[in-house]
This record gives structure tokens, sequence and C-alpha cells, in this order.
């Protein structure tokens, strides 16, 4: 069955069409109750690490970097079971990612419902340019990612 997958901002009014409503964000989204999301589910742990966050401060010129230090986040163990648990939901009915970001499009929600769609995705870590994996969590970027940490104020 086809996937289907919907991405949408958390302040959207809900619709039939959402099905299963799930937020996506690490940080609760300011001024809304739990009644008013009309939430089903609340997974923090595919979130962006803190740190990760921090950096990319919604900037749309970091976000090719963001994206792919995001997309290694995401095949850690747990991160890696959620996206695959909502996979397999996805092919049965209808799953809404939801974000409180104004900029839906360069937003992780946005590489989470591209990673989702991807029938193929692979839970290996992307190589970098020398073949190595590199770890984008906190406490394990490598010595350039941490200059960029610095120049973000972060």
């Amino acid at each position: 069955m086809k996937r289907q997958l919907r991405l949408r901002r958390v302040y959207d009014d809900p619709s039939p069409e959402d099905g299963v409503r799930v937020l996506v964000d690490r940080v609760w989204p300011r001024g809304l109750t739990k009644a008013a999301v009309h939430l089903d589910e609340w997974v923090k742990d595919i979130a962006p690490s803190t740190q990760l966050r921090r950096w990319y401060g919604h900037r749309p010129e970091r976000f090719a970097e963001f994206r792919r230090r995001y997309l290694i986040e995401l095949r850690e163990a747990q991160p890696a079971a959620t996206v695959d648990r909502l996979r397999k939901l996805a092919r049965t009915r209808p799953v809404t990612l939801l974000t409180a970001t104004k900029d839906v499009e360069h937003s992780q929600a946005a590489v989470l419902l591209e990673l989702l769609r991807d029938a193929k995705a692979s839970h290996d870590p992307a190589p970098d340019t020398a073949g190595t994996v590199r770890r984008a969590r906190a406490g394990n970027l490598g010595p350039s990612q941490h200059a960029d940490s610095r120049e973000a104020g972060a």
C-alpha cells in the first residue's frame, strides 16, 4: 500500500484527512495545550539533537548541512526504530507529521517526511568525504562542526 504521509504546522486546524497526527518537534509548541493540538503521538526521540537544532537556528543557508547531519542522527538505534514504526503505520493509514516551525520546507519535519517516503531508505550512516562515519550527536562533533557551532553562537 502506498504511504499516506502529510506535513503540516501544528498551529493549523486539524483536518479529517490528517489520520494519525504525530508531533515531531523536541520542544512543545508555544501557546498550545495538548487538547487543542488533537495529537495522537509526540515522538521527541526523532527530533534533531538540541546541539544540532541550535547550530541550525532555522537558517536556510545551513539547511543542506543540517539535513545531512540530521539524517545521520536518525540512523541511531532509537530514532531509526521510530522511523521504521512510522513508515509501517503510514502503510496502513494516513499519517500527518506536525511541526511548529514557520518555514516547514526547511525543517526537520520536511527531512523526516522525505525519509519516510523513501521506501529504499537505509539505516547505514552516510560516510563523509574521507569515507568515515561521523556522528552529529552532542559531544561527537568533528572539528569543523565545532567551528560552525561557535559561529552560530550556540
